[in-house]
């Protein structure tokens, strides 16, 4: 896959193209469809197919109030697109000049001139152009116009829910890991490196790897059964997301028991993968640092028979996997696994 990071660097032989337009934040299952579908129709008509996408995310300039955590921060979206078999994605830098592009100019700059669509595939309620005054109505004139055609998905919905990316954003602020692993077509992880904890975890109960601060979204405070990818090396664990307040901690840190632990080798920019699989209980204020060491034993007995009835042909499977491509995603990688299994 291709990554061109500005409009300049897209050679000028690359087209024709089958293009979508988005953020693909979380790069999910409607996305994933989306993409898959223009993958295959390029590659029956010798066409390449494209995913133009922004960086940073469009809501982080127009709207810095709304705070806008992502679900893949841009390293990890492209690994993750890259995992459509798509040609090429170019990353737009988004700033006051594209934010003020008409819709009319984007199209034929971008979508015409420069990407040579001959078919433009998009969500229903797709929007481009300054003020997001262009929809799809005004994409297929545009279309008509200038050569393209305008493929139209509707609404995708699993067991009745839409599949968005704001919808998964709700579900793990609400600690619902399962059923945003549906929403996802794989179960949410977050990518990071090690860091510096207060050393509760091998003081007082277990031996723990804290995460280096982490500015992206992580679903909301507690313990959860997980798997965790240290380097190439998997482990099942069971994180707590939040602020240990048995120990008056008011820093927030994300924090992974590894099972079946044994002495690691870990520096600064050692690659963590945390995989949440499912939610265990609030974070909860102990009264004593004993009554904490127990219940850390029953999580983590519960964690072991989640592991246990997981078919363990499929777990050697993933850890072997892992071993072998560090830099897949872990959660792409026990999307299908998790699901025949549960």
């Amino acid at each position: 896959m291709r990554v061109f990071h500005k409009l300049e660097d897209v050679p000028a032989d690359l087209g024709p193209t089958l293009v979508s337009v988005g953020n693909f934040d979380g790069v999910h299952r409607a996305h994933a469809h989306v993409l898959r579908e223009i993958v295959s129709r390029a590659r029956a008509s010798g066409a390449k197919a494209v995913a133009v996408t922004f960086e940073p995310h469009p809501a982080r300039i127009l709207r810095p109030e709304s705070g806008l955590k992502l679900l893949t921060p841009t390293a990890e979206k492209l690994r993750l697109l890259k995992d459509t078999e798509i040609d090429a994605v170019l990353v737009l830098p988004f700033g006051r000049d594209l934010s003020l592009t008409t819709p009319r100019q984007f199209a034929e700059r971008i979508l015409k001139k420069k990407l040579h669509a001959s078919e433009v595939h998009e969500g229903f309620n797709f929007r481009f152009g300054h003020k997001a005054a262009g929809d799809i109505d005004v994409l297929t004139e545009f279309g008509q116009e200038m050569g393209f055609e305008v493929k139209v998905y509707p609404v995708m919905k699993l067991r009745g829910e839409r599949v968005s990316s704001s919808q998964i954003r709700k579900l793990l602020g609400e600690g619902r890991v399962n059923r945003a692993r549906h929403l996802l077509a794989r179960p949410f992880s977050i990518l990071s490196t090690p860091g510096r904890g207060r050393g509760y975890g091998s003081k007082y109960t277990v031996p723990t790897i804290n995460l280096a601060r982490y500015e992206e979204l992580v679903p909301k405070d507690g313990v959860y059964i997980t798997r965790t990818r240290v380097a190439a090396e998997v482990f099942d664990s069971v994180t707590n997301v939040g602020n240990r307040p048995t120990f008056g901690a008011e820093l927030f840190a994300i924090e992974t028991h590894l099972l079946n632990f044994h002495p690691l080798e870990l520096t600064p920019e050692t690659e963590v993968e945390i995989c949440f699989l499912q939610r265990l209980r609030d974070e909860i204020k102990f009264p004593s640092v004993d009554a904490l060491r127990e219940q850390i034993a029953h999580d983590v007995k519960k964690a072991r028979r989640y592991f246990h009835l997981l078919p363990r042909a499929a777990a050697d499977d993933d850890k072997a996997k892992a071993g072998s491509s560090p830099s897949a995603s872990l959660g792409a990688r026990l999307s299908a696994r998790q699901e025949r299994s549960e």
